[in-house]
């Protein structure tokens, strides 16, 4: 009982699911919160219906903390997106969300997942090395910021099989 009430005070246990199209509006708000040009409640409600789209939801509690979408054709695929909530980084939740998807990648007939980040993001770079990915190329000036600048992306991939 007590471990129940402790887990519900801080927001329960997390979970990784399927998105639904009721998810899009907080998918959006989560994903403008992370990036500099955050995409709307509209794409993500197009993403969501696309039979080609894995789209799963980070949830703790009752609230959704984090998303991870990635696009397949045949047997690849390409991470778009991974965000989680600023307040709840750093505690290992972006890897139990990550894997996860890669398991449903697996379990889609994908063999090898492509991703792109940008390189001065030492965070994103630590997760995915941590998940298994290596780089394999450089884009250069691929990221425009507000502010104008451009920032180089890497390209990085994992083998599934």
């Amino acid at each position: 009982m007590m471990r129940w009430c402790s887990e519900w005070w801080r927001g329960g246990t997390a979970a990784v699911e399927p998105a639904s199209a009721r998810d899009a509006a907080r998918l959006a708000q989560l994903h403008g919160a992370s990036f500099a040009h955050g995409w709307g409640e509209s794409e993500f409600e197009t993403m969501l219906s696309e039979r080609n789209t894995l789209v799963h939801r980070l949830r703790l509690g009752r609230k959704t903390i984090g998303f991870a979408v990635s696009r397949i054709g045949a047997d690849e695929a390409e991470i778009l997106s991974v965000a989680v909530d600023q307040s709840r980084r750093g505690r290992g939740l972006s890897r139990t969300l990550l894997m996860t998807h890669l398991g449903h990648l697996a379990g889609r007939g994908v063999r090898t997942i492509f991703l792109e980040v940008e390189e001065n993001n030492q965070p994103a770079r630590r997760l995915y090395a941590r998940c298994g990915f290596v780089v394999v190329g450089r884009r250069e000036r691929y990221y425009k910021q507000a502010n104008g600048e451009q920032l180089n992306a890497l390209l990085m991939r994992r083998d599934l099989s």
